[in-house]
């Protein structure tokens, strides 16, 4: 029986540097980098420029509230801006009005994943063709990271350089003066306000023995 090769065998010496690992760095000599990468308060640029995550925790059932995320018309009900959620032609993509951008179309198909319960939505303004806004949804079990009922929603989106320049400016509203760009910085935020209101839908549903998932999406 052959034995397993070790480690980092493909690197030579198995030290690449900027990588900490306990054989070359013992935990003496690791704690003060660790302890330097901790902040009271850290600068918004460096938390949110290119990711953006936000977590919450719903004391309701993690598949009803999976199943609620992935229909994308429960968007109509938990966040800020989106209105009118209507099928186009094309099978499993929508339309809605994003109501931050005045009479901005926003077009949405939700990509999931039953067994692992997450729900990408891609969407972008002003046009179908290229879906390059991603918002990204895991949806947990609170028993199984929380030792409770419950579920954990994680949420994250990355900084897509399109958020800086319109790739599509012909397509957009004349009279349109904002990008979705120009509203990252708040991203965090509005995505706060909108995961609270997630999980405030849910679990007055849930409190009051109601279908997380509505009638009316059904």
């Amino acid at each position: 029986m052959t034995a397993p090769l070790p480690a980092l065998s493909d690197i030579p010496g198995g030290v690449i540097p900027g990588v900490l690992r306990i054989e070359t760095s013992d935990r003496e000599a690791t704690t003060p980098i660790i302890l330097d990468m901790l902040r009271s308060v850290y600068p918004h640029q460096q938390v949110f420029g290119e990711y953006c995550t936000v977590n919450g925790y719903i004391a309701a059932p993690p598949r009803a509230v999976y199943d609620y995320l992935a229909d994308p018309r429960s968007l109509e009900e938990w966040t800020y801006s989106l209105r009118g959620f209507g099928p186009t032609e094309q099978p499993g993509l929508w339309s809605a009005h994003d109501r931050l951008g005045s009479d901005t179309t926003i077009y949405t198909r939700t990509v999931t994943n039953a067994e692992a319960m997450t729900v990408d939505y891609h969407c972008a303004w002003d046009q179908p063709g290229h879906l390059w806004m991603i918002y990204l949804m895991r949806v947990v079990n609170a028993q199984t990271v929380f030792d409770k009922p419950g579920t954990v929603v994680l949420w994250t989106n990355c900084h897509h350089p399109f958020y800086v320049h319109n790739p599509y400016p012909d397509t957009a509203p004349p009279d349109r003066k904002v990008w979705v760009g120009d509203l990252w910085d708040m991203f965090a935020a509005g995505h706060r306000l909108e995961l609270t209101n997630l999980t405030a839908l849910c679990e007055y549903r849930a409190r009051h023995g109601l279908p997380i998932t509505p009638a009316w999406m059904r």
